[in-house]
């Protein structure tokens, strides 16, 4: 079988170094392949960020996919003008507005954490119905609920489970991602599995 993880950051910043560290970590771990995810900037780190994903894909033979992710609505109207050159649009959720945008927009490949910093789940079905009809997967994210104090992730994991279960009534595709931001925070697919497993999800 092979496993995916279509949510990592690595800090670009540390150039190619970086990128291929977590590229390696993600190979020993069992991963297939992996989507770097970066903010866009210009054309000019669009080229760069492809330039080294293909000399880290080539020192490391792993599958990496370039992500960008929209943090606003003027972000995600940038990158659905570049749709075609690159590989997964992700867009940040939490914020209701930005939630519903990208269930509505059929460019988009993930929404990220849509419960991230709220009292509810950040969706609910009328959204999940876009969702479903547009392919946007809706995207369990571990690194948050890693992280959270035990109150918190009580939270989220109430809303995580909301939304799990809003996705699979209404057939809308259902990702998980260790939103991993450097390689120390790289998951196995093991770990990723029996979270799934805990919120009721079989793979696919």
């Amino acid at each position: 079988m092979k496993f995916y993880d279509l949510h990592l950051h690595s800090g670009f910043s540390g150039g190619e170094s970086s990128l291929e560290q977590l590229a390696s970590t993600a190979k020993a771990l069992g991963y297939t392949g992996i989507c770097f995810a970066e903010y866009y900037q210009n054309e000019s780190q669009l080229k760069k960020l492809k330039e080294c994903i293909a000399k880290v894909n080539e020192n490391v033979g792993i599958e990496i996919y370039l992500g960008f992710e929209a943090r606003n609505p003027k972000e995600l109207h940038k990158l659905i003008e570049r749709r075609r050159m690159f590989d997964i649009l992700l867009v940040q959720g939490g914020d209701l507005k930005m939630n519903r945008l990208a269930c509505e927009t059929p460019e988009v490949d993930i929404l990220t954490h849509p419960e991230n910093n709220r009292n509810d789940s950040g969706l609910n079905q009328v959204l999940v119905k876009f969702a479903a009809e547009n392919n946007v997967a809706i995207e369990i994210n571990f690194r948050e609920i890693l992280l959270a104090s035990k109150r918190t992730r009580n939270s989220i994991m109430r809303h995580v489970s909301n939304n799990v279960r809003l996705a699979k009534k209404f057939h809308a595709p259902i990702i998980l991602c260790s939103g991993g931001i450097s390689h120390f925070e790289l998951k196995s697919p093991e770990v990723l599995i029996s979270m799934a497993n805990q919120l009721g999800l079989e793979l696919n």
